[in-house]
């Protein structure tokens, strides 16, 4: 069963980083960000007057332009910095973000032109960040390793500034998002989160799918606020974080006008701790196209799928066959829902409000993407590892270890080809468990073929309560260390999460490089 609860009682320890935490919160040391104050412990908190769900008017996220362009780079640059957003009705909510909007502006790319993505810390509450390209085969140093941050402003009120080069070698729906050591939940929650990145090649431009406003990013995200319309974050003693607003694009609840015509929709679960499982409330099915880290080898119908923290679904929904004026909600199955919030079971609505305004000529072709079989992996399989996430001694751990910076955990071979064997031995929580720079088939869950929305290539497998999941793929193309996680924020910050070295030490092993200090002579891009 996928469950997104703890069940039962559970003894808590209080780890050293709580008791640093909550003496320095008590003496006054440090300061929270506006609206990131600690709920009371022990109960959900809720948000007083959320609004009515379908009140609000979907969004789509900008697309970002680059500052210039050459004849083999694009050159964006991005300003981290807080910002204030209209989320619930009537309220404007403090966020940090990037470009001080939430979700964070989208990147689109082709593939094989290289982008240099230029990241400038201006948040003013002392909060440092590292960015991560999830799904992006980055070389090491441009991958987001946890303590690889750009800090906050120094002394002197100067700014820092990272330059990331990013290949774009794979075409699939990307996205960026913070990374720091042990605030990750955190700075996600606030809003630093959610860039979309979509990188596309001829291939997929051939297939004549919906295409340019047709093709649309929904990015999931819950939140709780107080009466001032600002962000509650409660981990509930370093387990989970739980909203009672669902947003889509930053909005919570929303109405999507469409036309009678085809539409792509890339879904990403961007929550801290929320896992969803979506369907219809008609009952028609969602045609799957996509999974994390690219196109499916052909589309499958589900009625309904389970998307967890960071994974990608891209499906197809045809308003065609609907008369104007239906309304079709997309509903949430998962546990958690109608134990402890209203409206966490309703995600968003889709209104079909007129005939197409050009012809849609765009098609659902039965051969989509390149998947090779599990079997072609398995021939060239060199080695296999074990995986075990638990909850040891009030720590969230990885084979009963936790983060370290040289400590690192497994050291496959650049370019060969290992089964990673993922083990959750708990009846009490699920673990979206993430592994950087390379894309995997599944082989297997509990024994059993995976399920149908999530044969393709990913980077992210939800590995539910008390399973196995095992996966193959080929660890490159670079060399260096990278990380894998659990993706529930909350369960990474504290600290299941573990590095591992692909290759050679001394072929890369550089995993920091240095932010600069932004200035008036700072080079342009």
């Amino acid at each position: 069963m996928f469950t997104d609860h703890i069940r039962g009682s559970i003894a808590m320890k209080i780890t050293r980083r709580q008791v640093l935490k909550y003496a320095a919160i008590a003496g006054g040391s440090i300061l929270l960000p506006l609206g990131m104050e600690k709920a009371v412990f022990g109960a959900f908190p809720t948000t007083p007057n959320p609004g009515k769900p379908f009140t609000l008017t979907f969004k789509v996220p900008p697309i970002l332009s680059p500052v210039r362009s050459d004849s083999t780079t694009d050159y964006y640059q991005i300003e981290v910095k807080t910002g204030l957003q209209e989320i619930i009705p009537g309220k404007l909510t403090r966020i940090n973000g990037y470009a001080g909007i939430f979700p964070a502006p989208r990147i689109r790319q082709k593939k094989g032109r290289q982008s240099v993505v230029r990241f400038i810390n201006r948040l003013v509450d002392n909060t440092p960040t590292s960015i991560h390209l999830h799904g992006m085969a980055s070389l090491p140093e441009y991958d987001g390793w946890a303590n690889d941050v750009i800090p906050p402003r120094d002394a002197q009120g100067r700014y820092y500034y990272k330059d990331y080069i990013y290949p774009n070698n794979r075409p699939a729906t990307l996205w960026y998002h913070d990374h720091a050591v042990h605030q990750t939940a955190r700075n996600v929650y606030s809003g630093l989160s959610a860039g979309m990145y979509v990188v596309y090649d001829d291939h997929e431009l051939d297939l004549n799918l919906p295409s340019g406003d047709y093709d649309v990013p929904l990015i999931l995200h819950d939140k709780v606020f107080d009466r001032q319309g600002q962000v509650v974050f409660d981990d509930q003693g370093e387990f989970s974080v739980y909203g009672d607003v669902i947003t889509v694009n930053g909005v919570a609840w929303p109405r999507m006008p469409v036309e009678r015509r085809k539409y792509r929709f890339r879904m990403l679960n961007a929550s801290v701790s929320r896992s969803y499982n979506l369907r219809l409330d008609n009952g028609d099915s969602f045609i799957m196209i996509g999974t994390d880290a690219g196109l499916r080898n052909s589309p499958a119908a589900v009625k309904n799928f389970t998307i967890g923290m960071a994974e990608r679904y891209e499906f197809v929904l045809d308003f065609s066959q609907y008369p104007i004026g239906t309304q079709i909600q997309l509903r949430n199955n998962s546990p958690l829902n109608n134990e402890t919030f209203t409206n966490t079971n309703k995600v968003m609505m889709f209104e079909v409000v007129s005939d197409p305004v050009t012809p849609d000529t765009s098609e659902i072709p039965s051969t989509l993407g390149f998947v090779p079989p599990v079997s072609e992996l398995l021939s060239q399989v060199v080695r296999t590892r074990e995986f075990r996430y638990a909850r040891n001694n009030g720590l969230w751990t990885v084979n009963g270890r936790t983060w370290s910076q040289t400590d690192m955990e497994a050291n496959p071979g650049q370019n060969q080809v290992e089964i990673w064997s993922l083990i959750n031995e708990s009846g009490g929580w699920f673990h979206p468990v993430h592994i950087h720079l390379s894309d995997f088939l599944i082989i297997d869950r509990n024994g059993r073929k995976p399920f149908t929305w999530e044969e393709g290539w990913k980077d992210v497998f939800y590995l539910t309560e008390n399973s196995v999941v095992r996966v193959v793929g080929k660890f490159g193309p670079h060399s260096g260390r990278y990380m894998t996680h659990c993706h529930n924020l909350v369960h990474e910050d504290n600290d299941m999460m573990r590095g591992f070295q692909v290759g050679s030490n001394s072929n890369n092993p550089a995993a920091i490089a240095p932010a600069k200090v932004y200035t008036a002579n700072t080079p342009p891009l």
